[in-house]
C-alpha cells in the first residue's frame, strides 16, 4: 500500500551570487560588481514544513566569469566546480521555475530581485514569470525571531532547531530556513 504524501505548499529558496570583499557593505555599487547568480538551492515544503523535494543547480556567471577568492572562501564553491557543473543562467532559471511549479516561492530577503536583476543584466526575454513571492523575514518576525542582522544560515539555530549544513550554500541555507520554520510553526504568531 502506498501512502499519499501531502501536497507541496511552498518552495523555499536561497541564492549564492558573485561577491567580493566589502561588496555587501558597498551594495555591489563598485564598477563591474553585479550580483550574478552562482547557485540556486530550494526545498518544497508541505503544510507541516516537512521537506518533500530538493533542488540545487550551479550557474556560470557571464560578466564576472571568474569567481573571487572571497566568494570561493565564503561558499566553498570554486571556479573549477562552476566550470565543470555550472549551466547558463537562463537554463538554471527555467529549471528553478519548473521545480517550484504552482507553489509560491519564499526566501529570507528579496532573492527574487536578484533573479530579476540577472534577467535584465543578460537581456533575457520570454522567460516564464516567477511564482508569487513571500519574504520570510516577515514570517519569522511575526513569530518572535528578529531577522535584522541575521543570515538565512543562522535561522535554524536562532529558532532552536538542530541543523547541520554549510553556511552560504544555497541548498543548505534553504534547508536551514525550513528547519527554522518547522521549529517555530507550533508557536503562535505575534499580534
Amino acid at each position: 500500500m502506498t501512502v499519499a504524501r501531502a501536497p507541496a505548499v511552498l518552495t523555499v529558496f536561497d541564492l549564492e551570487f558573485t561577491a567580493w570583499e566589502c561588496s555587501m557593505a558597498g551594495h555591489w555599487l563598485k564598477p563591474g560588481e553585479f550580483k550574478e547568480v552562482v547557485q540556486i538551492g530550494a526545498v518544497k515544503l508541505d503544510a507541516a514544513f516537512n521537506i518533500l523535494d530538493e533542488f540545487e543547480i550551479l550557474v556560470r556567471p557571464r560578466v564576472n566569469s571568474t569567481l573571487s577568492p572571497y566568494f570561493e572562501n565564503l561558499t566553498g564553491i570554486g571556479n573549477a566546480l562552476v566550470t565543470m557543473k555550472g549551466v547558463d543562467f537562463e537554463l538554471a532559471y527555467r529549471r528553478f521555475v519548473t521545480f517550484a511549479g504552482a507553489c509560491p516561492i519564499a526566501a529570507f530577503g528579496h532573492d527574487e530581485w536578484v533573479l530579476e536583476e540577472n534577467i535584465r543584466l543578460y537581456g533575457l526575454s520570454g522567460l516564464p514569470p516567477l511564482p508569487p513571492f513571500q519574504d520570510l523575514r516577515l514570517w519569522f518576525a511575526a513569530r518572535g525571531l528578529d531577522p535584522r542582522g541575521v543570515y538565512s544560515s543562522d535561522i535554524a539555530a536562532k529558532a532552536g532547531a538542530d541543523f547541520i549544513g554549510r553556511d552560504h550554500n544555497a541548498l543548505d541555507d534553504a534547508r536551514c530556513l525550513a528547519a527554522g520554520m518547522k521549529s517555530l510553526a507550533s508557536k503562535p504568531a505575534a499580534a
